[in-house]
């Protein structure tokens, strides 16, 4: 396993934007590290030289996790605040500091917000928003001793500009969105990395664990795959980006959301109508 980055090796951070991060060493905790792209990005900084710490709910998922890259794993509810209390205490004890916090757990819903349950709401907020700004704010004072830290918000396009039947996704991921902005400023001057991941679509568990409804027809495309997201994801932490969108749809439509947000809602209203 790589060692850690030794502290002492921050005796000039202006001198790491001049730079590539080296993740190599790197003390990483990841969030959703039983699938998706929590799980592949979990492997990919951990080939790439990373020590990995993976957390998730379900503990024989990691357990294949660890038996096959050598990462290592903590089961738990992120939406706990014990358990986040929990596992930034473990990192720095097994990990000995954090460098890298990446917040991938997320859940979603589809349906009409009208007759959606308030419980839909609460929870994916808790998990997309809540979970993963509170666990940066407890990381922060192990961030803050890091040599080169980093914070990395695996976000998705739809925080950029929302679709019909996806409003509590959406909204928590535009919460997400801002506060990535936000600490992106604040943080600046320690200074802490703050990269948003805006996914498109990616082929994970996510339609398959909705906590209401099913994929619209409309939504079936083609989707990047979670290994080549999780790549692109660790590249652009390697080059120190504010931003990413992995695959020319993510692409595409961050384009459309800032240039003719308009055009969007024209072609949702069309495909509802059609059904």
């Amino acid at each position: 396993m790589p060692q850690p980055a030794s502290p002492t090796a921050n005796t000039s951070p202006g001198l790491h934007r001049l730079s590539r991060r080296r993740l190599a060493g790197q003390r990483v905790v990841i969030t959703g590290g039983s699938s998706g792209v929590g799980r592949a990005l979990a492997v990919e900084l951990s080939r790439r030289g990373g020590v990995v710490l993976a957390t998730a709910r379900r503990q024989h998922l990691l357990e294949e996790l660890a038996a096959t890259s050598g990462v290592s794993i903590l089961a738990g509810d992120i939406t706990s605040a014990a358990f986040r209390s929990q596992l930034v205490a473990v990192a720095e004890r097994r990990l000995g500091g954090i460098d890298v916090v990446v917040a991938a757990a997320g859940s979603g819903a589809v349906g009409p917000f009208s007759s959606a349950d308030p419980a839909t709401l609460r929870r994916i907020m808790e998990v997309d928003f809540l979970a993963p700004a509170e666990l940066v704010r407890l990381s922060l004072p192990a961030l803050h001793a890091s040599p080169d830290p980093a914070i990395v918000l695996v976000g998705s396009i739809l925080g950029l500009h929302p679709l019909p039947w996806h409003a509590d996704y959406c909204a928590a991921k535009s919460a997400l969105h801002s506060l990535a902005a936000a600490l992106r400023v604040e943080l600046s001057t320690i200074p802490i990395d703050v990269l948003l991941c805006s996914l498109g679509p990616t082929d994970s568990e996510f339609w398959d664990s909705l906590l209401v409804g099913q994929r619209p027809r409309w939504s079936h495309g083609r989707s990047l795959s979670a290994a080549v997201t999780a790549r692109i994801i660790a590249t652009a932490l390697e080059r120190r980006r504010k931003e990413v969108f992995p695959g020319w749809p993510a692409k595409g439509y961050a384009l459309a959301a800032r240039l003719c947000p308009w055009l969007i809602d024209t072609i949702m209203r069309r495909r509802m109508a059609a059904g």
